[in-house]
């Protein structure tokens, strides 16, 4: 009998399926954490002690984390966590790895495990959009009277999406309620699907929407990676690859017929490879293939090529000379930017 609170897959980041000796467990819950402070030191103590790594948010609310480990340790998390009544059937999407996915251990107290900043926040135990399974989103994105709503910020949309979805232009989440009162007219009086990476922005974004005064609303359960792994779907109608906030940057969904969406930010050519801009009061994040990442001083602008603190330009301790002979030759100088 399949275990309902593990969604797991056997692909990797390279797309192959072999086994690995490590795991990255992705999940959330929406419960009542009385003291997240305490739970909070008291979780990274025991998650050290294992030997996890990863990144985990806990609030009032509940809990929101991906952490990764041996196999044997996030086995011994899972375990731990589901011993606990709060979270008995939390669900775990699990990715196998070939090592950490973290360099650290990080546990925070939070306002939110999910920040949409409202004024009056939305409870998604007592109100959230209706859950589709993967076979129920498929048919709505087969649908053209269904509107499907991604609900990511534009840089993960921009790696890979579902075909026909919806791309709001923000850069936070916090930001979605905004972009939508300003785009009423693009979803007054339609039915609307929204998805996300895990699930978790879509419980308390979706819930939103209904109190927003948007009736027919559902969301993709489980988000992408449940899609993903889904035996019958097999990320079907996805392109690209989904972004992840950990060292990986992405993962593959589609298995059936995988495609490359991502545009090199220079030359525009076919690319899934994101790096964050060398200057430190910038670190846009941009996809660039390693050549145009060398060419371009791994820097997405003249102003943050000549920056006084570029990252790339200290550690390759380029002298003044050298810097507007690479500046050169790809028509800028120290000076001002002419064209490229």
């Amino acid at each position: 009998m399949r275990n309902l609170w593990r969604i797991f897959t056997g692909i990797n980041n390279k797309g192959d399926k072999r086994m690995n000796n490590y795991q990255v467990l992705l999940y959330y819950k929406y419960t009542t954490v009385d003291d997240p402070e305490q739970f909070a030191k008291e979780h990274l103590q025991f998650c050290n002690s294992i030997g996890l790594k990863g990144r985990i948010l806990v609030a009032t609310e509940g809990i929101n984390g991906t952490v990764s480990g041996t196999i044997e340790a996030t086995e011994k998390y899972m375990e731990h966590m589901h011993a606990d009544s709060r979270f008995h059937d939390m669900v775990f999407k699990i990715d196998p790895a070939d090592k950490h996915a973290f360099k650290k251990m990080h546990v925070r107290p939070r306002p939110e495990i999910v920040s949409l900043s409202l004024t009056e926040d939305v409870d998604p135990l007592e109100v959230t959009g209706d859950y589709l399974s993967p076979a129920e989103f498929k048919e709505a994105l087969l649908d053209e009277e269904t509107v499907i709503l991604d609900a990511r910020n534009d840089y993960e949309f921009d790696l890979g999406h579902f075909r026909g979805a919806i791309r709001p232009d923000i850069q936070t989440f916090r930001e979605l309620p905004e972009w939508v009162e300003e785009n009423r007219e693009q979803l007054d009086g339609k039915k609307i699907v929204t998805y996300c990476t895990g699930g978790i922005r879509c419980e308390k974004f979706s819930g939103w929407l209904k109190t927003a005064g948007f009736e027919d609303v559902g969301q993709l359960h489980g988000g992408i990676a449940t899609y993903g792994k889904d035996e019958e779907m097999k990320g079907q109608y996805w392109d690209g690859q989904m972004y992840v906030f950990d060292e990986r940057i992405s993962v593959p969904i589609n298995q059936v017929d995988p495609t490359i969406v991502g545009h090199d930010y220079f030359d525009g050519t076919p690319c899934e490879r994101y790096i964050n801009c060398a200057n430190p009061y910038c670190n846009k994040q941009i996809l660039a293939s390693e050549e145009n990442e060398e060419k371009y001083l791994h820097s997405c602008s003249h102003e943050c090529r000549v920056h006084p603190d570029n990252l790339y330009v200290k550690k390759q301790e380029l002298s003044e000379a050298e810097l507007e002979a690479r500046l050169e030759a790809i028509g800028e100088t120290l000076q001002a930017e002419t064209s490229r």
